[in-house]
């Protein structure tokens, strides 16, 4: 049974423009290496933060200009009424984060970014949340778009929801649930959620 649950952010609750490809181009990170590992490598304070400051360039430009996924505002609203506990955990920046969360109206307090945690898959975000709450994390599930998604989750043994958006990819078979849609996701919560009692 679901007691609560944890949201990605770009790509699961609103849309996302980011061109990864020409980031990690215009930082000099190969292609298959992760971005945020291959920024934290870089040994040269000068170097890596003209690196970040890139990466936040893009971030935040892309901001400007989310939308909120279709189904989004319903969904929320539900997990609303039902005083089930929410949060975020993106890879995003703090700054970019709350740009889309304000644009959007998204009442969500916990917001943790990759300035807060290790980024994912590293679970400790995930982790922290789930000890704040005091729910064990096998009650808890964590819905996102992208494979670090389905690790963070497992890495952190709560059920991991992958949002497909109709696409099949060929990681998905790591998660514990796909659905192809936020109002999938919402008739699934209302078949398996637990009311948080006041």
């Amino acid at each position: 049974m679901i007691h609560g649950i944890i949201f990605d952010l770009d790509g699961t609750l609103v849309e996302s423009s980011l061109d990864f490809a020409l980031i990690k181009q215009q930082i000099g990170c190969p292609a298959d290496l992760d971005l945020l590992t291959f920024i934290d490598q870089i040994t040269c304070p000068i170097t890596q933060q003209q690196a970040n400051e890139i990466v936040l360039q893009h971030e935040n430009s892309d901001a400007n200009t989310a939308k909120a996924l279709t189904g989004m505002g319903e969904l929320l609203n539900y997990i609303n009424r039902q005083n089930l506990p929410c949060a975020i955990v993106t890879r995003n920046s703090k700054t970019a984060s709350e740009m889309k969360l304000k644009q959007n109206n998204i009442n969500i307090d916990i917001v943790l970014t990759r300035e807060c945690y290790p980024a994912k898959p590293a679970p400790d975000a995930l982790n922290a949340v789930a000890e704040l709450w005091q729910i064990h994390p096998k009650n808890l599930i964590y819905v996102g778009d992208y494979l670090y998604d389905i690790q963070a989750a497992n890495n952190a043994g709560m059920i991991a929801c992958f949002i497909n958006h109709g696409i099949d990819t060929h990681y998905q078979h790591l998660a514990d649930v796909i659905v192809k849609s936020l109002a999938e996701l919402l008739t699934i919560l209302k078949k398996h959620s637990i009311k948080k009692a006041l």
